[in-house]
């Protein structure tokens, strides 16, 4: 697996000549003793972190609920030139090494072999994983037996989730996006799978944008995935992958954020942690109360983020009204 040494972490902005503006960051030695996690850290940290009962006993939202009236005004007033960008990959039809569960697209009636005036098809796909954008539902992991909140997982039955599912995001999420290029912030197109990002690369990417995460937002971290991807080919994501190291629950819950999002699943694989496979969805889902977005396209928005030097949006995504639903297939959208 790829570090980060002790030198410096290299953020990309351009001046007005297009050139490369440099800055550089300290990896303290304390800093770098809070990268090393064990099993046993982790278990303290679903307590230490936890919001459980913070909005109450019956709480099914989590930390959505810190996307307020308030919240939903600031983030309306971000958008100055109505431009928008998706943020969901294009639905990838065909098996590879990213992609072991196609998207299925059977037409049921076509121009060509239905006398009648429409045409018809069915969709069908098995979005959890590494290949299809879509949200995270808290009632998608579980601890120990436990959801968030401390229901039972015993909730989630053939029916699906009698509690935490998605269609407690029925009436759509609309708060402030921000998005944290950590691709930009190295000074490289992307970052190589296994690559960790810490608290403190997090932070430096806000002194350097200019904004900083608060109460409410939705922070999504790009680490280039879908440009390797285009450079170098599919590859096993779910065995090697860049992405937020188990440190950064921490800083997630000291900011509120309300939601998380990557263009893979946030969590850096392998973890570096012994015995936690994906220690940051364990942590956020479970006792943050944080839903999720996986596999979304950060390409464009990075692109244009750039172009403006604008690194917050207005951020609207609508899951489907899927009753026990661990989550959903969706297209975020960043509209500037």
């Amino acid at each position: 697996m790829r570090t980060i040494t002790a030198g410096f972490l290299a953020f990309t902005l351009m001046s007005a000549a297009g050139l490369p503006l440099l800055a550089r960051t300290t990896n303290s030695p304390r800093a770098r003793a809070q990268h090393k996690l064990t099993k046993a850290d982790i278990d303290r940290m679903m307590t230490e972190l936890s919001n459980w009962g913070r909005w109450g006993k019956e709480d099914q939202l989590g930390a959505i609920n810190l996307i307020t009236p308030a919240k939903r005004k600031q983030a309306a007033s971000l958008v100055k030139e109505g431009v928008s960008v998706s943020l969901a990959r294009d639905v990838e039809k065909e098996p590879a090494a990213d992609n072991a569960r196609p998207f299925e697209h059977v037409m049921n009636m076509t121009g060509a072999n239905n006398p009648g005036p429409f045409s018809m098809d069915t969709y069908s796909v098995n979005y959890h994983g590494y290949a299809h954008t879509h949200i995270d539902a808290l009632c998608h992991m579980f601890y120990q037996g436990k959801m968030y909140n401390g229901f039972p997982q015993s909730e989630v039955t053939q029916k699906g989730g009698a509690r935490l599912s998605i269609l407690n995001l029925k009436q759509g999420i609309f708060t402030r996006g921000i998005l944290i290029d950590a691709a930009r912030l190295k000074g490289v197109a992307y970052l190589e799978p296994g690559t960790p990002i810490y608290p403190e690369d997090l932070e430096a990417w806000e002194k350097k944008s200019g904004v900083k995460v608060s109460s409410g937002d939705v922070v999504f971290i790009r680490t280039g995935r879908w440009a390797r991807r285009a450079a170098v080919g599919p590859w096993d994501v779910g065995a090697s992958s860049a992405g937020l190291h188990a440190s950064c629950a921490r800083w997630l819950k000291q900011r509120d954020v309300a939601i998380i999002g990557s263009d893979a699943a946030s969590d850096v694989v392998p973890s570096g942690v012994e015995g936690v496979l994906l220690p940051i969805h364990q942590l956020v889902l479970v006792a943050l109360g944080v839903h999720i977005f996986d596999n979304c396209d950060l390409e464009a928005l990075g692109e244009e983020a750039a172009k403006r030097n604008r690194w917050e949006f207005l951020l609207t995504a609508s899951p489907l009204a899927v009753s026990g639903g661990t989550g959903s297939p969706l297209n975020p959208i960043a509209t500037f």
